[in-house]
């Protein structure tokens, strides 16, 4: 795997010079951890067992290469398995419309299976799709469509992979898929209402062919850990990093997810500026900051702020945030440093942003929401070691660093008991 991602790019440029077929696998515009696996390792066993050997397989990650940053989760599991940023392509570092005007394009979908408006003219390059959600729409006959309701898309690749040529599976591809799984069906948790049996049929068989894979409970708390650290990050990219955007009449306000509390958020260096700057640079006239932390005791506790240059707006959301019912945030005012943002505490904590986002809605009396699907989901009657945002486990994760978890196995593994020195 590792040798094939560093070779694409010099593959592509190869292809391109010499007006040869470029098959591109690419997933969705969220660029999740599962889109990003799926990918890789689709186009890694298609290039090693296509029987077209004319063309290239490539994987694209369907983001700018600047929002790779924000995928922490993914640059962790990259990094760990010697996976260099720069050896990966990028949406914005290839042109699929140029390729496909010259006839150079296939495409296959995995993790999605319909393209955004701005990219219609592709879909007639597209042979194959590869989705674990339900299809909303046909395709043509010549398609290949695998659609299946399994927890996690790298399931149906790790499914493709099993039953193609033994010897293909590597390590480092089975180490990206078992991650990915664990990661997307919440540790295969039954309460979490999205593992099916056969993700838990494909980790049992990465897990039997590669008996050296890190315990589950270690990789899914690492990756659970690395997702939702953001302590590299600069206010702009936390603000990216989780966001929606709800449009009402002639305006357009953020609801952005922040790991953090509030009031360690409202430290950060020239915040206001920050805020400015970043709705000004995207037309957004508002926005709202939804927080997440956790206490000693592993207890979730949200707040909430309230920016807007625009004193109507700005109070318009303040009061229909106030006096929601349904649900009720219970929310106290907190002391403000500034005019212009308006900061709560949250007393119901579990209303996430998915329950805040129809009360925004009605209040800018908009059509919708941008920014990806929103779940409906039941919390379970007890805590789970969860803090993915809007699933059933937006509970307490313990706080933990991914370098350590993994550096913890490899203590247990040599036989170090924990706590001894290095």
């Amino acid at each position: 795997m590792e040798r094939f991602v560093e070779g694409n790019r010099a593959a592509l440029q190869e292809h391109v010079r010499h007006h040869q077929e470029i098959h591109v696998v690419m997933g969705n515009e969220a660029c999740d951890l599962d889109s990003t696996v799926s990918a890789l390792a689709l186009a890694y066993f298609l290039a090693k067992t296509s029987p077209a050997p004319k063309a290239t397989f490539i994987p694209v990650l369907n983001i700018p290469r600047a929002d790779f940053a924000l995928r922490t989760e993914t640059t962790f599991l990259l990094r760990e398995q010697g996976i260099p940023a720069t050896s990966l392509i990028f949406r914005d570092e290839i042109d699929l419309g140029g390729l496909h005007r010259a006839g150079l394009l296939s495409l296959t979908l995995v993790d999605h299976h319909v393209l955004p408006g701005t990219d219609a003219a592709l879909e007639e390059a597209v042979v194959e799709v590869l989705d674990h959600r339900p299809l909303e729409r046909d395709r043509a006959p010549g398609c290949q469509v695998t659609a299946e309701l399994v927890g996690s898309c790298a399931t149906l690749v790790t499914e493709r992979i099993a039953q193609g040529p033994p010897g293909v599976l590597d390590r480092t591809t089975a180490t990206l898929l078992h991650g990915t799984i664990l990661l997307d069906c919440i540790n295969l948790s039954p309460a979490a209402g999205k593992v099916t049996p056969r993700d838990v049929a494909c980790v049992s068989l990465l897990e039997a062919r590669f008996p050296e894979l890190p315990p589950r409970d270690t990789i899914f708390e690492a990756l659970q850990a690395a997702k939702f650290d953001v302590s590299g990050l600069t206010t702009e990219q936390m603000l990216r990093k989780d966001l929606k955007v709800l449009f009402g009449d002639e305006l357009a306000l953020a609801i952005s997810a922040i790991y953090m509390d509030l009031e360690t958020f409202l430290r950060r260096p020239s915040l206001l500026q920050d805020l400015d700057a970043f709705c000004q640079a995207r037309g957004y006239a508002g926005l709202v900051a939804m927080t997440i932390s956790y206490n000693e005791r592993n207890e979730p506790s949200r707040q909430l702020a309230v920016y807007s240059q625009h004193e109507t707006l700005r109070s318009t959301v303040c009061r229909a945030l106030e006096e929601a019912t349904m649900p009720s945030l219970h929310l106290q005012p907190l002391l403000s440093p500034w005019s212009c943002l308006g900061t709560y505490t949250q007393g119901n904590a579990l209303a996430s942003r998915k329950k805040v986002l129809p009360i925004l809605r009605a209040a800018l009396g908009g059509p919708g929401v941008t920014g990806g699907p929103e779940e409906e989901v039941v919390p379970p009657p007890t805590p789970m070691n969860s803090l993915v945002e809007e699933c059933p486990l937006a509970q307490a994760v313990p706080p933990l660093c991914p370098q350590d978890v993994l550096e913890r196995v490899s203590r247990i593994a040599a036989g170090q008991p924990p706590g001894s020195p290095k």
